[in-house]
């Protein structure tokens, strides 16, 4: 790699010999270590050349800050290419209608509209641990997507959206597993390079015109009784791209929530005595664990502080590799000028690692948000999984929730036993929770 001789006020800047191509390659093959031996190298602002454009990193505090709260700094004309990438939102709508259904959905995902989805989740994922049977083995994370991916989608998308015979549920996972898998490249390139992923993005489209066909014959005069789909349509200019907005509200519900319980529950049954003390919290709320059909309301979750910091540390420990904004007149930071057109990038999972804010960064400690004010829904300082400022994610909230709630759903009904140790997160994702490296197989039979 290059260094291009830079005026002192310019980050350092990372690139090749090869003209714009630039970093691509070496930075793609393992982005998260990447990011790191950068960082350690020219210190907590630099700039990656890949494929025609520049990506400066900031890493530190100062930078954080700037992210967060400059002026300078646009977060619509970040992700614009790479939604219109993604569904096929022309940039004329994508500007027309981010601020409505940003605000839409940040209302009705608010910590006071919880309890309104948590009695419908509740039941649904009962449903779908059902075809579990009372024992058996398989990969955690595939036992985690079966039953989360359907429920989920039911409760917030509407019952019957989602196909209900297995043969076509499998038909349905294995289109949106395909589509997330791939997500992270085709947001930024043509769908062309990407056969099986455009096969699936067109499944799931077509999927969507059916689910917005009958969203709209049954949408309810009354706010209370509607689906999200329905409020997106009520709130959506240009109804022809309702099945393209359906299909990135599926993706930002399922993505990052999926592997976030993958995580959550791999940690805690690795832990003995953290399991230990979620079976004793689920035991003094519930009676004892393995009792059938167990409800749960979001009252109850209050009651098991427990596990919601478990969730979040769980987030903590796997978040994505790098959140953007772009750079719409020149910025100051560190001494250094960051040019117009720029990527801004940080990195919630390298932030998460330092010690000053999180001791012990690298190990799972629950306890340590015992000093966060979740009563009033503040997070610990540095903790920027969920972006920060105006632009955070709107549906954190529920996600925080659905975790909580699955995890407590199938620990009080599955006793667990891991048959593998569990796997690294994977190097290669800067989008989204980190996924797992390899598969973790455990067994689990119904609590007696």
């Amino acid at each position: 790699l290059l260094f291009q001789p830079r005026n002192p006020s310019s980050p350092p800047c990372i690139r090749s010999w090869i003209p714009w191509f630039g970093a691509a390659f070496q930075f793609g093959k393992a982005p998260l270590e990447f990011i790191e031996q950068a960082r350690k190298k020219h210190g907590p602002v630099f700039t990656i050349f890949a494929l025609g454009k520049r990506f400066t990193f900031v890493t530190e505090e100062e930078g954080t800050e700037a992210f967060f709260k400059s002026e300078d700094l646009n977060f619509e004309q970040a992700v614009q290419q790479a939604v219109e990438n993604a569904v096929s939102v022309p940039a004329e709508a994508f500007y027309q209608n981010h601020g409505n259904l940003y605000s839409m959905m940040k209302g009705k995902m608010s910590p006071s509209n919880l309890h309104m989805f948590s009695g419908t989740l509740c039941k649904e994922l009962h449903e779908h641990m059902a075809p579990l049977g009372t024992e058996g083995t398989g990969d955690l994370n595939d036992l985690v997507r079966h039953v989360m991916y359907p429920a989920v989608v039911n409760t917030l998308f509407g019952k019957g959206i989602c196909p209900t015979s297995p043969g076509d549920i499998k038909e349905f996972e294995e289109h949106f597993q395909k589509y997330d898998e791939d997500f992270e490249y085709a947001s930024q390139m043509p769908e062309c390079f990407l056969r099986n992923w455009s096969k699936s993005k067109k499944w799931l489209l077509k999927l969507f015109e059916k689910v917005v066909l009958d969203a709209e014959r049954t949408n309810p005069p009354e706010t209370a009784s509607k689906t999200l789909v329905q409020h997106l349509l009520d709130h959506l200019q240009g109804r022809h791209l309702a099945p393209n907005y359906g299909l990135l509200m599926l993706w930002a519900a399922q993505a990052n929530a999926v592997p976030v319980a993958f995580w959550t529950l791999a940690f805690i049954l690795s832990n003995p005595a953290i399991y230990k003390k979620v079976m004793e919290d689920l035991a003094s709320v519930f009676g004892k664990a393995g009792k059938d059909k167990l409800g749960v309301s979001e009252e109850d979750l209050k009651k098991i502080p427990f596990i919601k910091w478990c969730t979040l540390e769980a987030i903590r420990l796997r978040s994505p590799g790098a959140i953007t904004k772009k750079v719409i007149n020149p910025i100051r930071i560190k001494n250094f000028t960051i040019p117009a057109g720029d990527m801004l990038m940080l990195s919630p999972y390298w932030l998460h690692r330092n010690p000053k804010y999180f001791p012990d960064p690298e190990m799972f400690k629950p306890d340590r948000w015992k000093e966060a004010n979740l009563e009033k829904n503040a997070f610990l300082d540095s903790f920027v999984a969920f972006g920060g400022g105006k632009h955070q994610c709107p549906g954190r909230w529920f996600a925080i929730m659905e975790i909580q709630l699955f995890v407590v759903l199938f620990l009080y009904k599955y006793e667990f036993v891991l048959l593998d140790a569990v796997p690294k997160e994977s190097p290669l994702h800067l989008v989204g929770t980190q996924q797992p490296m390899a598969p973790l197989q455990v067994r689990y039979k119904c609590r007696q």
